[in-house]
C-alpha cells in the first residue's frame, strides 16, 4: 500500500486513471507490531522491546479526489495524515497532513502539483527496495542519516510529471524548503530554506521498472554555500517466480557543509573536505501463493573525517491474510568496519517510523491493514 501511495504522489500521477473517480475517497492503513533491537553501539545500553506503530509502513488516513473541469482537464488533491496507532499521536512532528498535502491539475499535458510532496528520488528507491523502506530491513539504514542531508519529503514544492510514452515519463520537482529528518537544517540563514532540484526519467513497462534520479540541494549561511549533489540509479525486474532489484547512489556534499551543520559536528570539524557517500544494494522477493520471502544486502562507504563501510543484510516474510491485511516479519543486522566509528556514523536499525537509537540488529513482526 505504501509503495502505491508514494507512486501516487510523484511518479504515477501522469496516469489519469489514478484519479478516475469523481468523488472524494477516504483511504489509509493501520500498522502495529512488536519490535526487538539489540547490540547497541553503547556497551552500557541493553536491548529494547516495544509495541510500535508504523513498522512496515506508515499508519495514516488519507483523502483524495478529482473534479472534471472539462476539455480533458481535471483538478486533483491528496491529503494524508500520519498517526501512531499504539498511542494515537500525530507523526511528522505533529503536522496534520504531514505525509502529503498537494493540489494540482492533470490532463493530456501531464500532471502538475504543488504542496508537500514525497521527494521523487526517495519514491524511486522505496519502490525498488523489497522492504519498501519499512521494517528493520529498510535500505535507508545504511545512509548514515546523522551526517548527510537525505531528503524524503519537501515542503513548498512544485512537481511536473510528463505523460507516459510507451512506459517512459519524466518527473521534475523544485522545492524552497527541504527537510532533513523532518527537522530544520542547522546553519542556514535564508529562513531555514534549502532549495531542492530533482529530475527523474523513469521507464516502467511490464516486468521492468528503472529510473535515474538527480537531486541537487542548495543553501547558504553567512560564510559559504551548501552544494549537495546526488545521483541514484535504481530498478527491478519481475520474473513472476522471483523479483530482482538493485540500486546505486552517489552523494557528494561540497566542503562538508551539511555534515558540519548537523548534530553538533560544527564544533568538531571545521575543515572544507568534501563528504562522499557511495551506497548500493541488492534485493530479492520470492512470492508463492499468499506468502513471500524478502531478502536484501545494502552497503555504504563513507569518506570524510571518519571513513569506513556499513553493511546490512536483511531477511523478511509476509503472509496475506486477505487482500487488505497482511502479517509481516523481518530481521536485519548491521556491521560497521574499516575504521568506522559507530557512534558517529549513525547506521542503526530504524524502520518506517521509529529511529534505531544506536542498535545494530533488530527483529520485528506485526500486522498491517489497508482500508
Amino acid at each position: 500500500m505504501q509503495k502505491k501511495l508514494i507512486a501516487l504522489a510523484v511518479v504515477a500521477l501522469a496516469s489519469g486513471a489514478a484519479f478516475a473517480q469523481s468523488n472524494v475517497t477516504i483511504y489509509g492503513s493501520v500498522d502495529v507490531g512488536f519490535s526487538h533491537r539489540g547490540d547497541n553501539i553503547n556497551d552500557h545500553v541493553g536491548s529494547q522491546n516495544a509495541i510500535d506503530s508504523g513498522l512496515s509502513g506508515d499508519s495514516l488516513i488519507g483523502f483524495k479526489g478529482v473534479e472534471d473541469l472539462g476539455n480533458g482537464v481535471s483538478a486533483l488533491f491528496v491529503l494524508e495524515a500520519g498517526f501512531s496507532a499504539d498511542d494515537g499521536n500525530h507523526t511528522e512532528n505533529g503536522k496534520l497532513f504531514g505525509k502529503q498535502a498537494f493540489l494540482g491539475l492533470t490532463g493530456g499535458f501531464g500532471t502538475a502539483i504543488a504542496g508537500r510532496l514525497v521527494a521523487p528520488r526517495y519514491s524511486l528507491l522505496a519502490a525498488t527496495d523489497p522492504f519498501a523502506d519499512g521494517t528493520v530491513g529498510r535500505f535507508n539504514n545504511v545512509y548514515s542519516d546523522t551526517q548527510t542531508a537525505n531528503v524524503d519529503r519537501v515542503d513548498n514544492a512544485v512537481a511536473y510529471v510528463s505523460p507516459s510514452f510507451s512506459g517512459f515519463n519524466v518527473t521534475a520537482a523544485y522545492s524552497t524548503s527541504a527537510l532533513w529528518q523532518e527537522g530544520t537544517f542547522a546553519g542556514v540563514d535564508n529562513d531555514g530554506d534549502l532549495r531542492v532540484y530533482t529530475i527523474l526519467p523513469r521507464y516502467t513497462n511490464g516486468p521492468l521498472d528503472i529510473g535515474l534520479a538527480y537531486q541537487g540541494i542548495r543553501g547558504k549561511d553567512s560564510t559559504k554555500d551548501a552544494k549537495i549533489k546526488q545521483w541514484t540509479l535504481a530498478g527491478s525486474y519481475d520474473f513472476k517466480v522471483v523479483k530482482l532489484a538493485a540500486f546505486y547512489d552517489s552523494y557528494k556534499d561540497q566542503d562538508g557543509f551539511a555534515s558540519q551543520a548537523l548534530d553538533g559536528w560544527t564544533t568538531t570539524f571545521t575543515s572544507t573536505k568534501d563528504v562522499k557517500l557511495k551506497t548500493w544494494g541488492l534485493g530479492v522477493t520470492v512470492p508463492f501463493g499468499k506468502h513471500a520471502i524478502l531478502a536484501s544486502y545494502n552497503q555504504s562507504k563513507f569518506d570524510w573525517h571518519l571513513d569506513g563501510k556499513s553493511k546490512q543484510w536483511a531477511l523478511g516474510y509476509t503472509y496475506s491474510l486477505s487482500k487488505r491485511t497482511n502479517f509481516y516479519a523481518a530481521y536485519s543486522d548491521i556491521s560497521n568496519d574499516d575504521g568506522t566509528n559507530d557512534a558517529k556514523r549513525g547506521t542503526t536499525v530504524s524502520d518506517a517510523n521509529n529511529y534505531g537509537d544506536g542498535y545494530q540488529n533488530g527483529f520485528q513482526f506485526g500486522l498491517k491493514h489497508n482500508f
